[in-house]
């Protein structure tokens, strides 16, 4: 005799509202990491104090550098 043993989801599907805010906020991190500015923020991030220090920018001060003419004038 054989026995069939069907398994249901263990992790119901999410609901429409659910999937629909996810796709929105990653859409918009992709918008926003694919910004220049805040790719030149990584970027000068990613540099070594001395190498900032060369550039005239200290670390806590990068933002502020990037966004210089929009945000902080």
């Amino acid at each position: 005799m054989a026995h069939a043993a069907t398994y249901p989801d263990v992790y119901p599907k999410a609901g429409v509202f659910t999937r629909l805010n996810a796709w929105f906020f990653a859409t918009m991190e992709k918008i926003a990491e694919n910004n220049p500015r805040i790719r030149r923020v990584r970027k000068l991030e990613a540099l070594s104090d001395a190498q900032l220090a060369a550039l005239g920018i200290r670390r806590a001060d990068i933002v502020h550098h990037v966004f210089r003419d929009t945000y902080y004038r």
